[in-house]
């Protein structure tokens, strides 16, 4: 013998149309509840939270010095942000980035350490052109993989960026190690014009921040206005439909791990050649994993991950102001980004689905 039993269960039920002002909202009730959580965290460990907050949120933009330093962290992260947003939207998820930054950083400068004594205006922009390669050609690694045996894109990027990882190392503490550097595991100096120009004075700001600028407005244009870039959003959104108009999954695949793979390893290019200038293990600073909360803070759009790619990276020189004034740990500004990130899905869940309670039955058993 048995019972009916009848329940009501929550279940989340997509929304026909999100609220535009919602979506709008979303970003910055995340940064509310982030801060909220991240203060009651900074109050257990001892901190004062006041101090924190201004290291962390104000103090890199009261000072030109503060900001230019935020500007240069931007671009990287902005450049990466958008080749992954337009993969995201496809819903292709390259989490590998950070493998790519590397592998256009070692592509990129290949020229200075072969040819230390070459000379000439053409060097720094053949050597962002080689960053592009390197990052293209790791990415097509997983493009293979995903198209050709059905890999899961995020393990394999993600594995391969471990890779990349193990390579530079190898580079560095051999055939590319500055035999003049102390033992330290870093390359030689790169020439003065295998660094790309200055673009404000007294500053790090380099020219790489307008070819940013100047690519971010092309994804807008890709993915706005172009009908390759509309295909990939149907894609995204409509896998059936895109298949029955002819639209090729493969193809899609290809296609946007290439442009994060190019995107990335442009940035690892910029980034050997501007600031840094030589190679070096600290290349590898998570640039491509915190792209991936710019690209979801900004809402996978060219200009929302403008604004977000601004205040990651005030974060990131706000940081390092707060560990040394309010002695945080850097354990503690990673997890105000992660924070930061959670809160923003589940705001953005909540815009996009809607509770509904429903009835579920359910039959039991009675001896």
């Amino acid at each position: 013998m048995s019972i009916l039993s009848v329940a009501f269960l929550p279940m989340l039920v997509r929304r026909q149309r999100a609220s535009l002002a919602a979506t709008f909202v979303a970003p910055f009730a995340a940064l509310a509840v982030t801060i909220s959580l991240n203060l009651g965290l900074y109050v257990i460990m001892g901190r004062n939270p006041a101090d924190i907050v201004y290291a962390m949120l104000l103090e890199p933009f009261l000072s030109w010095a503060s900001f230019s330093e935020v500007l240069l962290k931007a671009g990287p992260l902005l450049l990466i942000a958008q080749g992954l947003a337009i993969g995201f939207r496809a819903k292709v998820f390259n989490i590998g980035a950070e493998g790519q930054f590397i592998l256009g950083a070692i592509f990129a400068s290949a020229i200075p350490i072969w040819f230390p004594q070459a000379t000439g205006q053409w060097i720094w922009p053949l050597m962002l052109i080689l960053g592009v390669l390197g990052g293209a050609l790791w990415a097509s690694l997983t493009a293979f993989w995903r198209v050709r045996l059905n890999a899961n894109e995020i393990l394999v990027s993600l594995m391969l960026s471990l890779v990349a990882a193990q390579l530079l190392n190898y580079l560095l503490l051999g055939p590319w190690k500055d035999p003049n550097g102390f033992n330290f595991p870093q390359s030689v100096m790169f020439q003065y014009d295998a660094m790309v120009p200055l673009l404000i004075s007294g500053t790090r700001v380099n020219v790489s921040l307008l070819i940013t600028i100047a690519l971010s407005f092309a994804a807008w244009v890709f993915m706005q206005r172009s009908f390759v870039g509309y295909k990939l959003q149907v894609g995204g959104l409509a896998p059936s439909a895109a298949g029955y108009a002819g639209f090729k999954e493969s193809r899609a695949i290809w296609l946007s791990l290439l442009i994060g793979g190019c995107a990335a390893g442009l940035a690892g290019a910029a980034e050997v050649a501007g600031p840094l200038g030589q190679l070096q293990r600290s290349i590898s600073t998570g640039y491509g994993y915190s792209a991936i909360i710019v690209a979801y803070l900004g809402g996978l759009h060219p200009i929302g991950i403008v604004v977000s790619a601004l205040f990651m990276a005030a974060l990131y020189i706000g940081g390092d102001n707060a560990m040394v004034s309010a002695n945080l740990p850097i354990a503690a500004v990673r997890v105000f980004q992660g924070t930061l990130l959670m809160a923003y899905l589940v705001a953005i869940a909540f815009v996009r689905y809607r509770f509904e309670w429903r009835r579920a039955a359910a039959h039991r058993g009675q001896p």
